[in-house]
């Protein structure tokens, strides 16, 4: 029996392809989904990853939980267990299949203490006490440290450790508080509220270690964060393991994993600054060792010049041509007097021909009315009985017209 033909225009696609473009939608659509149900079948692998199914009255979700999200978790899950988990939906190609990815999981029954966690950190976000702006730097090499911390923990044997050994120079005060317990909350925000009303304390260490939810409680409650918020000395907040943060981490201006690792954020290492100061010392001395061998080398190719052999030897040549100049100058100065006594001359032959006394010596006379000397020059200018001056080359005389 002859199968039918393929039709032309189909272009089949792969069971990859058709599984990717599957995932690609499930896991777009999906990517951050709130379930209840109850966990069904269980296993824990060697890896640390969790298998679980979880499941309702109508149906069965194949689910997996990394190793790095179950750390998180303190308490045992068991097959029966109700529980709220947060996660997302993927598709494992090789199988064909999808499962939930659970990224957060809870109790069913303790939503309420989680809910009001929740709403707390909700309050604190809108009044700033996580803004990152807010918070204050560390100080490079402090001079006095409070550690607020239970004496007897092994947080605190930690922090002193590490503190004496890598700033020794630092002044340390240990604040002794219950960190767990009625009370403990209240206590704590009266230390950091103490601490802030003295002078010369450079940071502040609130630590513990690690422990259940419900050990670390009082780090989570308001009177803390505001205590923490209001401080103007910078505060490190080391409470439990990498793992638990707590609102005390959100509100600190730096926050540490361990109260070791506080310990380390809030000191420079000595040994480290030491051998900084050293290499840095070293590299000072090569880079002025190289320094002074240059300007050596070009000192000495400076000696080597004509010019610091016979220094005055410019100043001789400058000398020189000063005198060639003053020389031209003297020279240029008699030719340019000797040229302006000869004009001098030549106006002064001009004018001395054309001075009237020359005229009158040739037998001409002057002759100007009396008493107010005006030249006259035609006859119109005088009548009968005026006064006249007659000046001569060699004097003048007054005379009376009697007729014109």
């Amino acid at each position: 029996m002859n199968l039918p033909a393929l039709p032309s225009n189909v272009k089949p696609s792969t069971i990859s392809d058709l599984t990717g473009q599957v995932k690609l939608l499930l896991e777009s659509a999906f990517e951050s989904v709130w379930l209840v149900g109850e966990i069904g079948t269980l296993t824990v692998a060697s890896s640390g990853h969790t298998y679980l199914t979880l499941k309702d009255t109508g149906a069965v979700l194949p689910a997996v939980m990394w190793k790095t999200t179950g750390q998180r978790y303190r308490f045992a899950l068991k097959s029966g267990m109700e529980v709220i988990v947060r996660g997302r939906l993927t598709v494992y190609p090789p199988q064909g299949k999808y499962q939930f990815t659970i990224e957060q999981l809870f109790q069913a029954g303790e939503g309420l203490q989680d809910q009001a966690l929740r709403k707390l950190k909700e309050k604190l976000l809108k009044l700033g006490y996580f803004a990152k702006e807010r918070k204050k730097p560390l100080p490079t090499f402090p001079r006095r440290i409070a550690l607020v911390a239970s004496p007897t923990g092994a947080a605190i044997r930690d922090m002193l450790e590490i503190l004496g050994r890598r700033w020794p120079r630092a002044e340390v005060w240990v604040i002794s508080v219950r960190v767990q317990g009625e009370g403990a909350s209240e206590e704590i925000a009266v230390a950091l509220r103490r601490l802030n009303e003295f002078a010369g304390i450079d940071v502040i260490i609130l630590g513990r270690g690690g422990g259940s939810n419900e050990d670390l409680a009082a780090f989570n409650e308001e009177i803390i964060a505001q205590a923490i918020f209001a401080s103007t000395i910078p505060v490190v907040s080391a409470v439990g393991h990498e793992i638990d943060v707590t609102i005390a981490d959100l509100v600190a201006d730096r926050r540490a994993a361990t109260p070791s690792e506080a310990a380390e954020l809030a000191t420079p290492d000595r040994i480290e600054l030491l051998d900084m100061l050293h290499l840095r010392g070293q590299r000072l001395h090569d880079l002025l060792l190289g320094k002074y061998q240059a300007l050596q080398q070009r000192f000495g190719q400076l000696t080597k010049r004509r010019v610091f052999r016979f220094p005055l030897e410019k100043i001789r040549q400058h000398e020189s041509r000063l005198d060639e100049w003053d020389a031209r100058l003297a020279r240029a100065w008699k030719i340019r007097v000797s040229r302006l006594r000869e004009r001098l001359a030549a106006v002064a032959g001009r004018l001395e021909s054309l001075s009237p006394l020359n005229v009158l010596a040739r037998g001409y006379s002057l002759t100007r009315t009396l008493p107010d000397k005006k030249i006259i020059r035609t006859v119109a200018d005088l009548k009968p009985g005026d006064g006249v001056e007659i000046v001569l080359t060699d004097g003048a005389v007054e005379a009376e017209i009697r007729k014109t």
